[in-house]
């Protein structure tokens, strides 16, 4: 790809230095909704559901993703999602219509993926020559989760240091700007085959219904306290249109030719404990959202220029417990199920040692421990499954079954999690006040704070019992040979037949 006068040694790396530029790219930085929030005039809830709308784009390009890099050449991939994703960051700083950042922060999201799969699609033998997903998917885990604490430490840096947060908008479009000049003066054009396939049979009406579904699951759950939930007609209406639009696109997902999503996809009987595995990790990784955030903010009184050093252990976790994973896959070879139980334990594990640490005299350093924590069992949890859903699921499937499992991992779950949180950490809270005096708000805040971490480490604790049990081997053998209801049923139908003659 690269012309033959620019050196060999360096080529792998140029590309992979673009995947991460594209995934520090986005429409909204977390680490800045606070400075975002207070010069917007926004809602707190819009720039978060806005941030949401560019998860959910990085999701959906799965299944026409394979179609781009047969259609175009790499050069105008590149140059394409490079040149989206810088108009779309900076019409963010020029705006604050909602609807519109909304779609910003989604197309963004998509070309942001679009752009990183390019990149990864062609250092694949460079990462592993033998073609080993054991190695290649976890390696393109270590940028994409470590990307996340990456780029909300440098915005909330850029932040601090030019006093304002459009500035991590501006550096992140000149990078993008420069990838642009450099793929138009270095790269030649190629295409994976030498003639061009049209982008015939997209479902695109479908990929944009079902990311409405998702995006209305989240509005649901991101403005429910502040709609107060059903209360608000809004809300209820929102509510109403769901099921709606859910139904919609399930009939067209089974009356035309090409759908978005194949049915076969949600036939396939592994696919839902895949999911269920990718819940459970992602209802475990959102605590932090709300009862951390309570804890550090409500109580501690920490700003965020306090917690930017939580962002360092976060990376750490992310980046070992991929390279863990990378180590228990190819040189021990060693079972899924283990790891995976291994991976939650470090999960729970966190919130066990958050239990213990709520308390008024918490210092900052006793946080590096759980958070190191809760990013490695969430990479190992992350990179595992989608190694077991590659191994168990055909190709031309595989990268519908991906987005398929991006409803659970996507923001979907994270945000039911955060305003399920939320609205049990409010009942905490006005049950105590209801027990204590009233005026010892910071008291109130601590106990209602671990009474959750509480109740869900008991739930953490019954998960973790039920992973220990499938995996003993005889247990899980006999799991595995257990009959269908319906052939037990026949059998006793049978049964009952021949004693009565």
């Amino acid at each position: 790809m690269f012309r033959p006068w620019f050196p060999k040694d360096v080529r792998p790396w140029i590309f992979l230095s673009f995947a991460l530029l594209f995934q520090l790219s986005g429409g909204v930085y977390f680490s800045n909704v606070a400075h975002m929030t207070g010069t917007s005039g926004l809602l707190r809830e819009d720039w978060q559901f806005i941030a949401m709308c560019g998860v959910v784009g990085v999701n959906m390009p799965f299944p026409f993703i394979f179609r781009f890099k047969l259609r175009f050449t790499n050069g105008q991939i590149l140059t394409t999602a490079a040149l989206v994703v810088t108009v779309s960051g900076l019409l963010t700083l020029v705006t604050t219509n909602v609807p519109l950042l909304c779609a910003l922060s989604y197309v963004a999201g998509f070309f942001k993926l679009v752009g990183t799969f390019e990149c990864f699609s062609n250092l694949r033998l460079w990462i592993s020559p033998r073609q080993d997903f054991g190695v290649f998917l976890p390696t393109i885990y270590i940028v994409i989760l470590g990307a996340m604490p990456l780029s909300n430490w440098m915005a909330s840096q850029l932040t601090e240091f030019f006093g304002s947060w459009q500035a991590m908008h501006a550096a992140i479009s000149l990078l993008m700007l420069a990838l642009v000049l450099f793929v138009r003066l270095c790269i030649h054009p190629w295409r994976m085959m030498p003639h061009k396939l049209p982008l015939v049979s997209l479902d695109w009406l479908g990929c944009l219904l079902w990311s409405l579904v998702m995006l209305e699951v989240i509005w649901l759950f991101t403005y429910g306290e502040y709609y107060n939930w059903q209360d608000s007609p809004t809300w209820c209406a929102v509510l109403l249109a769901l099921p709606l639009t859910l139904a919609v696109c399930i009939g067209r997902m089974y009356h035309i030719r090409h759908p978005y999503l194949s049915p076969d996809v949600f036939r396939h009987w592994r696919l839902l404990p895949i999911m269920g595995m990718f819940l459970v990790a992602e209802v475990m990784n959102a605590t932090p959202h709300v009862l951390q955030n309570t804890l550090t903010g409500g109580v501690l009184h920490w700003g965020w220029t306090t917690t930017q050093s939580l962002y360092l252990p976060e990376l750490l976790g992310y980046v070992g417990g991929c390279a863990f994973t990378i180590f228990w896959h190819r040189p021990l070879h060693l079972k899924y199920t283990r790891l995976l139980t291994l991976g939650f334990a470090a999960l729970l594990l966190h919130q066990v040692l958050l239990y213990f640490y709520v308390s008024p005299e918490l210092d900052l350093p006793r946080l590096y421990l759980p958070t190191f924590l809760r990013t490695f069992g969430y990479s190992i949890f992350f990179s595992t499954m989608t190694l077991y859903l590659k191994d168990l699921i055909e190709f031309p499937t595989f990268l519908m079954a991906l987005t398929v499992s991006g409803f659970v991992r996507n923001g979907v779950v994270e945000s039911i999690s955060g305003g399920a949180y939320a609205y049990q950490l409010r009942r905490h809270i006005a049950d105590n006040l209801s027990r204590v005096d009233p005026l010892d708000i910071q008291n109130i805040l601590l106990v209602s704070v671990k009474q959750m971490y509480g109740w869900i480490c008991l739930a953490a604790t019954l998960v973790l019992l039920l992973m220990l049990l499938y995996d003993v081997q005889p247990v899980r053998s006999t799991m595995r040979r257990m009959r269908h209801p319906k052939v037990l049923a026949r059998i006793v139908r049978r049964q009952l037949s021949a004693a009565h003659g």
